[in-house]
């Protein structure tokens, strides 16, 4: 019990040191308006990247459709809060944040149930294609709904994600995923990513672990776009396109696989990255965006294709019991040799 507590105590030490320092750096004035709101950025595209990172990180399921639930969340909470919202009411945010979640996690279990059936390549090619019908579906909603404001985007929702609220909404993504992770569900998944058919013979149903995995990644999703409704005053469908999976996927591959660590400190640096690289490129970043995106990929295959973090964890991201018995099982495997 006091190796798990320790563990606690890691995770919260370093959750309350970071957000000290964030607090420091902006009574200093040293975080301005602007970087605030990239730092901001960082932290929805983390729980983004949290939900990728269960359904392709963990299980294994190659998905390039993960920014169509993104903007579902993103469209479905920004309009909830925008017809019956405001500024003030935060209970109603946390609703139309709960609502974003559901209606991306409902989509993923619809479409979901018959195209994880699909393996590989196939279910990629499957993800993008619901991506690209999502997307079209937005630049034409307004013809079913004005509000939606179809393909001159939506304005209009009320801007009440604080700091503090995007900050708190991290944490418990990372505590959820972690606990997910390493529980009998998280370690189904794992044994789907390595051998599926093993995984089957074992009588792991791998259908409903696949399902689960993406239902819930892709509720990650949804919070994330419904945080990012409330953060930033302009919603377009070119925000949610391929390029915006491409993101998360990036981050997810160059972290590491299977590695929340590797997705937490990847996601924070990538989005700082492609915010130095439009300050120094200026509007030229968009028609050079496409290349930057396959030469990073690429140099990091090269250099390192098991990603950042190789599968490695922050000892506060793993239950110290389950590291206690990984190194007991260490020292009875070099005695028994």
């Amino acid at each position: 019990m006091a190796q798990k507590k320790s563990s606690t105590w890691l995770l919260l030490l370093g959750t309350v040191a970071f957000y000290a320092l964030i607090k420091a750096l902006q009574l200093s004035g040293l975080m301005n308006d602007y970087w605030q709101r990239v730092l901001d950025q960082a932290l929805i595209a983390t729980i983004g990247a949290l939900g990728l990172s269960i359904i392709y990180g963990f299980t294994g399921q190659f998905s390039l459709g993960h920014a169509a639930f993104y903007g579902l969340g993103a469209y479905s909470a920004g309009l909830l809060d925008k017809l019956y919202g405001s500024v003030d009411n935060y209970a109603f945010l946390l609703v139309s944040l709960l609502v974003g979640m559901l209606v991306a996690g409902l989509l993923a279990l619809l479409v979901g149930l018959p195209i994880l059936r699909l393996r590989s390549d196939y279910l990629g090619i499957a993800t993008l294609g619901f991506g690209i019908i999502v997307k079209v579906g937005m630049d034409n909603s307004s013809k079913l709904f004005p509000p939606l404001g179809g393909a001159t985007g939506m304005s209009g929702v009320p801007q009440s994600a604080t700091f503090d609220l995007i900050f708190l909404l991290t944490v418990l993504a990372i505590i959820f995923t972690r606990n997910f992770v390493f529980s009998s569900y998280g370690r189904a998944c794992t044994a789907v990513r390595e051998d599926e058919i093993a995984s089957d013979v074992m009588g792991i149903n791998t259908t409903r672990i696949k399902v689960l995995s993406f239902v819930l990644g892709c509720m990650l999703a949804g919070l994330a776009g419904g945080v990012y409704a409330h953060r930033y005053p302009f919603l377009h469908p070119s925000s949610f396109d391929f390029l915006k999976s491409f993101d998360f996927l990036l981050i997810v591959v160059l972290g590491g696989l299977g590695s929340m660590t590797g997705t937490v400190v990847t996601a924070v640096a990538w989005v700082f990255l492609l915010e130095g690289l439009r300050f120094v490129l200026g509007e030229s970043f968009i028609d050079f965006r496409g290349v930057i995106y396959a030469l990073i990929l690429i140099v990091s295959i090269i250099l390192r294709p098991q990603g950042i973090f190789s599968g490695k964890e922050l000892a506060a991201l793993v239950p110290q019991s389950l590291t206690a018995w990984r190194q007991k099982d260490k020292e009875v495997t070099h005695v028994s040799s």
